[in-house]
């Protein structure tokens, strides 16, 4: 797996609830915090305080082997009630962009969170140019990471629809 061939990684998870209740509960941009995650903390930008194209929000993270860092992410596509997605860093130029999606099924709600390694440069390339020889595992690492923090996010959504 290369950086450069901008590896995705999705979870899904069958919920026993509303859609529309599915949909409040992974707009709540601090749904993440409350797993023992990267994200430690996170808060809204220049007054925006919901889920809508062009919100700003800030997160804390922090990593044994990373250390501790700010993002910066934009809501670049809203679809109300079932898909929304932000990236990190620059639009032009993400890290990373990031989702979540609702879709009814029939006893609920099916969510989904992914994630996608951008073209922007960010710690986590300027680290793989470190040690080239060590990208594969260096990224495999990484996607192992973001996918157990959703894994953490879907399992909270379940408790919280019991």
């Amino acid at each position: 797996m290369r950086l450069r061939d901008t590896p995705t990684v999705e979870v899904s998870e069958q919920l026993t609830c509303s859609p529309e209740h599915a949909w409040s509960l992974i707009t709540d941009i601090e749904l993440p915090t409350r797993n023992d995650g990267e994200l430690q903390r996170v808060e809204w930008l220049d007054g925006a305080t919901g889920v809508a194209v062009g919100a700003r929000f800030r997160g804390y993270n922090a990593n044994p082997q990373l250390g501790e860092w700010e993002t910066e992410s934009e809501i670049v596509e809203v679809e109300d009630g079932r898909r929304w997605v932000w990236c990190v860093g620059s639009t032009k130029s993400p890290f990373a962009y990031w989702g979540f999606e609702v879709d009814p099924h029939k006893d609920g709600a099916v969510v989904r969170q992914w994630a996608k390694v951008g073209t922007g440069r960010s710690p986590f390339s300027d680290f793989i140019d470190q040690h080239p020889d060590k990208e594969g595992a260096i990224v495999a690492h990484r996607m192992s990471v973001w996918r157990d923090g959703m894994a953490a996010n879907l399992a909270e959504l379940e408790q919280l629809t019991r």
